[in-house]
């Protein structure tokens, strides 16, 4: 390194490095700063997610060059940056974020910055437990052996006035044929709806609902707090029979959602993962990390199910492709490389089970299992309490939707033997996409 050198930015810059197969990568769209060029950028970036600082050191080894991260690839705004191994420690989430999600966001040489894609080589994959169990072991749960979506309802509005008001729904939806109730994410233990209150009711019709229709039912029920008191409210679902927690992963972060993998696992718990907080930095094109990059940090720490999105139809935002290959990363054992995209080996820890949410009802089902398969899970809020005829009927009018799909017979022809399935199409129609 020259005496002369003020920074050594560029030296973290080497486009004829080949990546092992043991590294970390990333893959970032970067825009520099005015007066900064994309080279200037991309060397920042790899100086300060691994070894570097802002000017040269006196203090460098060997050992310390031999860590630097590197760029191995510029093309127009995409940054390929590779990583030793040893810059992580195995195991720990929060270290991988304040590494390669960390400081780099704020340097003046950027004006924007967005993560893409992330790569895991097999020793670090191994190092997680992954999911506990799976797409398979969720429906496994609740004895589902017919080739359709698992269903949850969320109460609407998002907060039920009581605990029992939450739960008679809960048997409303579940007598219609739904197989779990769901809390909101913003329904923790509010004064009129406390947290106990609320799961010893909504077990208490759970069991009734079980012995009415002969099918196994649950409830995603969120624990999301302070992470002790997540323990103990985990320690109450199991207590009063339940089989699932739910947990606002990313509001309560990636150190609490590893503890509650492990909690789940004490339990005999599966470990529902609420997107709550995503949009915040997935949602602009140009800036934050991509939902893709957060879904495969996500089945590292162990969730067994997570939100994707509704694959372009319904209220959220997300187009097809995007949820589909979301779908594909978190639910395949070896992903290949697409387009811009890494391949990933998941080196045997299991799937997660994919969620589908926001503006669901009974005429968007078909073209959404069309374009997602019947091993997801579909969580239908409006479009079942916004039913004319009432919650069980828009449970009746879901179930009569899969139906159809799983028969092939379109929704119209399907609605002239369902009261309830006609009544929802007459107030949402039916959606496909363009």
């Amino acid at each position: 390194m020259s005496e002369e050198k003020v920074d050594w930015y560029l030296d973290f810059i080497d486009l004829k490095r080949q990546p092992a197969k043991d590294e970390i990568q990333l893959l970032f769209k970067a825009t520099p700063a005015p007066g900064y060029s994309i080279e200037e950028a991309a060397g920042r970036i790899a100086s300060e997610s691994s070894v570097g600082t802002w000017t040269t050191l006196s203090t460098v080894t060997q050992d310390t060059l031999n860590r630097m991260a590197k760029v191995y690839k510029i093309a127009g705004d995409l940054v390929y940056v590779t990583y030793p191994l040893e810059l992580f420690e195995l195991g720990s989430i929060p270290q991988l974020f304040s590494s390669v999600f960390g400081n780099i966001y704020g340097m003046k040489a950027v004006a924007r910055l967005r993560v893409l894609d992330i790569r895991f080589p097999r020793e670090y994959v191994k190092s997680f437990k992954g999911p506990q169990f799976g797409h398979k072991g969720a429906k496994e749960i609740l004895k589902i052996k017919e080739n359709r979506p698992i269903i949850a309802t969320v109460p609407k509005p998002k907060l039920s006035p009581s605990a029992e008001a939450h739960a008679k729904i809960g048997y409303e939806i579940w007598l219609g044929g739904e197989d779990l109730l769901k809390d909101d994410e913003n329904l923790t233990s509010q004064p009129f709806i406390k947290f106990e209150d609320r799961v010893r009711e909504v077990f208490k019709y759970r069991d009734k609902a079980e012995k009415e229709t002969g099918e196994r039912k649950s409830a995603l029920i969120n624990v999301t707090s302070e992470t002790e008191e997540m323990k103990r409210r985990a320690k109450l679902v199991k207590d009063y029979g339940g089989e699932f927690i739910m947990i606002d992963f990313l509001t309560a972060g990636w150190a609490a959602t590893q503890t509650m993998r492990e909690v789940a696992e004490e339990l005999g718990l599966a470990l529902y993962a609420h997107r709550a907080f995503h949009a915040a930095f997935t949602k602009l094109p140009d800036h934050g990390a991509t939902m893709l990059s957060i879904a495969k940090v996500a089945r590292l720490a162990g969730v067994d199910f997570l939100h994707i999105g509704t694959a372009g139809i319904g209220k959220m935002e997300g187009t097809k492709s995007d949820v589909i290959r979301i779908k594909e990363e978190i639910t395949l054992d070896k992903v290949p490389q697409e387009d811009i995209y890494f391949e990933q080996d998941w080196a045997g820890i299991k799937p997660i089970m994919p969620v589908s949410s926001g503006g669901l009802h009974p005429g968007i089902i078909p073209p959404l299992l069309d374009a997602l398969g019947a091993d997801i899970a579909i969580q239908v809020g409006g479009g079942v309490l916004g039913h004319p005829m009432g919650p069980r009927a828009g449970a009746k009018a879901v179930r009569d939707a899969i139906d159809a799909w799983n028969k092939k017979i379109p929704l119209q022809e399907y609605a002239e033997k369902s009261k309830e399935l006609k009544a929802a199409l007459e107030k949402w129609g039916t959606q496909s996409y363009a």
